[in-house]
């Protein structure tokens, strides 16, 4: 009798090219192209530097400067005179300050915007004419109001960041169905017992949003209050290399704040997805 032939496992041997043709599709999208923009980035600064301003340092300048910078990060040598990472923790530490008293006070605030008319009517022309000031407007009240650099810095991160957080917590208590809330009636739960319990995990997703949003502006208005208050801190940092004249340094620190806004930016992403997962 004939022997009866196996049949081959169709696709088989196709789908592992396709598999790594995927696998280095991917590497390409999160390796490859942005080390292409960043050679066309450091290109296009070669070319200003030789061409247009003299005066920029090349890149290998700026390069041997951050390493120096970072050979000892955290020195200390008086009051004004520290390491670039002590001024990027002294920054951060006011960042999440008032980022923790933005979330205090913006939540409930939004929660309440949220679910009350009458809310909404007195506070929205409120929030709508503070909401566009410049950061650099409210530090003359700050100080005016504290006297001392640190909370005059956090008092501009908070009034600055707390925006998108009473909105987005809003949007989100408006966008929460009403079968939830007819259930939260059905049940009598109390009206803080409502909030915790079905109108703050509904709205999540949106409160976490805002969040984010609050984060990246904190990190942002930090640079400008604390060029303008001096002491000690990363903006000051950048103001008082201006004036000694070091621009390498203004570059180096430049490059660590967007570094430090991708990593918070992150974070906050993270969390965010960790939480929506949860739910």
């Amino acid at each position: 009798m004939a022997e009866i032939a196996t049949p081959a496992t169709p696709d088989t041997p196709a789908r592992a090219p396709e598999g790594l043709a995927r696998r280095l599709g991917d590497l390409a999208e999160r390796v490859v192209w942005p080390l292409v923009t960043l050679l066309v980035l450091l290109g296009a600064w070669t070319l200003v530097q030789q061409t247009v301003a003299t005066d920029l340092p090349s890149v290998s300048e700026t390069v041997a400067h951050g390493i120096a910078l970072f050979s000892d990060p955290f020195y200390i040598a008086g009051p004004g005179d520290q390491g670039i990472m002590w001024q990027l923790l002294y920054s951060l530490a006011r960042v999440l300050s008032g980022f923790a008293l933005a979330c205090l006070i913006g939540l409930p605030v939004g929660l309440l915007v949220g679910t009350s008319q009458a809310a909404t009517r007195a506070l929205t022309p409120f929030i709508e004419i503070m909401r566009p000031v410049s950061p650099l407007a409210w530090l003359p009240i700050g100080l005016l109001l504290f006297r001392a650099v640190d909370p005059s810095a956090v008092f501009v991160i908070v009034i600055t960041s707390i925006w998108p957080i009473i909105l987005n917590t809003a949007a989100g208590v408006r966008a929460v169905p009403q079968d939830y809330i007819q259930v939260g009636r059905v049940l009598r739960l109390g009206r803080m017992a409502m909030f915790r319990r079905i109108l703050l995990p509904s709205a999540l997703p949106y409160v976490l949003a805002g969040m984010r949003l609050s984060l990246g502006t904190a990190w942002m208005v930090i640079v400008a209050a604390e060029m303008l208050t001096g002491g000690i801190g990363i903006g000051f940092f950048i103001w008082d290399e201006w004036n000694n004249l070091s621009v390498p340094s203004i570059l180096v620190a430049i490059v660590l704040i967007g570094v430090v806004g991708i990593a918070l930016d992150a974070g906050m992403a993270a969390i965010q997805r960790r939480l929506s997962h949860a739910g």
